[in-house]
């Protein structure tokens, strides 16, 4: 995997751009606005080679045309529909990324296994965390893990919106605007110290992660698939640092804190790290066109009108407390089914069980709920709500693997039981 590094001044970001195992080399636009796919090619802040690792060769940008490179948004690639086979590839993908990963963030198996979920689950991560504990690391180390486009953007307070989504510029020579795309344009971007920039510039994210496009100057362009943001944050009691507006929080699948490794781990992590460099000696182990085909297996695991009930009434039931000021919203519900179609496809099953609900709610839903000042002053925490909630939630049972049995069309009718005790 070949990469370029630039810093630019004003932008406050790095970009890398992968140059893919195949695929045709780019075509660059003609039109007087450059192709945000290629944006910026030559110019101060940015590599001098941008090769998309998906292969494809974008067409003119038309300034009427809000789908620039005429590939469809929904992230969908040929139909591929659920097999054993599909089931293994995914299996086996995920397995190689996940190790590829632990080579790097060493005794954290169970945040690695969140972190594939979100990216499978077609979402946004978002690592919270004291300094020093590998937020940025592990945010790396998947990047490099997929031969995709990666940029990397270093949140401070004077960074503005258009250093993150990009901006027109007016050519003399033309007498055209010329937009000059920010480092949002990549497969997967890297977001550090999120918090550190003020509100305004958090908020550019916003449709870019809700509906992967940018608008700049009344133009609409579209971003490919596969499009994630990781996050990293410190917590708001740090000094210099913003909290994330709500809006920005709920676009977020999940939230994870990746905690100190206990001494075993942090041991053989410096064993791992003395005389080398792990992270500049990954490799990557799958591709953007692999990734948008497993994207697609996940969207078809099976789940069941009781399961979705079940994830439908756990949501809601952030709504209803007291010491809850601001539950979970319908996007979170959304959002929980579809990590919990990864989690299962991880687990080689075809369909969601409750389990998977279960395994997967709090660093869905935690990181959305804003508590009333009452549990603050009880110490309750948001984790501690969504605990308490998997354990009053009735839980569907009948046929609790889900299987579709006798060509039916889903898992046998459920009964609401209490749940775990």
């Amino acid at each position: 995997m070949t990469s370029h590094s630039t810093s630019a001044a004003a932008g406050g970001y790095a970009y890398e751009a992968a140059v893919p195992l195949h695929g045709p080399a780019p075509t660059h636009s003609t039109s007087g606005r450059v192709d945000p796919q290629h944006a910026g090619i030559g110019q101060p802040g940015y590599p001098t080679e941008h090769v998309p690792a998906d292969g494809y060769s974008p067409t003119n940008h038309n300034p009427t045309n809000h789908n620039p490179t005429g590939h469809t948004q929904t992230g969908h690639t040929q139909d591929r529909h659920v097999s054993p086979a599909s089931m293994a590839e995914l299996h086996e993908i995920a397995r190689r990324i996940a190790g590829n990963v632990e080579r790097v963030v060493v005794g954290k198996p169970e945040v690695v296994r969140i972190a594939l979920v979100t990216l499978l689950s077609e979402g946004h991560l978002l690592l919270e965390d004291v300094p020093g504990v590998g937020k940025t690391l592990l945010a790396k180390a998947l990047a490099r893990s997929i031969d995709c486009t990666v940029s990397r953007v270093q949140f401070t307070p004077d960074l503005l919106p258009s250093d993150v989504t990009g901006v027109s510029i007016y050519n003399r020579r033309t007498g055209e605007f010329e937009f000059r795309a920010g480092p949002v344009f990549a497969n997967i971007v890297v977001g550090d110290e999120i918090n550190r920039a003020s509100p305004k510039t958090q908020s550019a994210l916003l449709e870019c992660m809700e509906e992967h496009q940018v608008t700049v100057d009344t133009e609409t362009y579209q971003l490919h698939p596969p499009f994630m943001v990781i996050a990293t944050q410190n917590p708001i009691e740090m000094d210099g640092t913003y909290a994330l507006p709500e809006a920005q929080r709920d676009r977020f699948t999940a939230r994870i804190s990746i905690g100190y490794p206990d001494p075993q781990a942090e041991l053989a992590m410096v064993d791992e790290h003395s005389g080398h460099e792990p992270l500049a000696e990954l490799r990557p182990v799958s591709d953007a066109e692999h990734v948008r085909g497993l994207m697609y297996a996940v969207r078809q695991v099976h789940v069941s009108p009781e399961v979705r009930r079940y994830a439908v009434d756990l949501v809601a039931a952030t709504r209803q407390l007291a010491e809850v000021r601001l539950g979970a919203s319908p996007r979170a519900t959304l959002h929980l089914i579809r990590a919990a179609r990864a989690q299962a496809a991880l687990a080689g099953r075809e369909y969601v069980v409750p389990d998977d609900i279960q395994q997967i709610a709090q660093p869905v839903l935690a990181h959305r709920l804003v508590l009333a000042p009452e549990a603050h002053a009880a110490r309750r925490t948001p984790a501690d709500v969504i605990r308490a909630l998997l354990q009053r939630v009735p839980v569907p049972h009948g046929n609790r693997d889900g299987a579709r049995d006798n060509g039916s069309q889903g898992p046998a009718p459920a009964t609401p039981r209490p749940g775990p005790r």
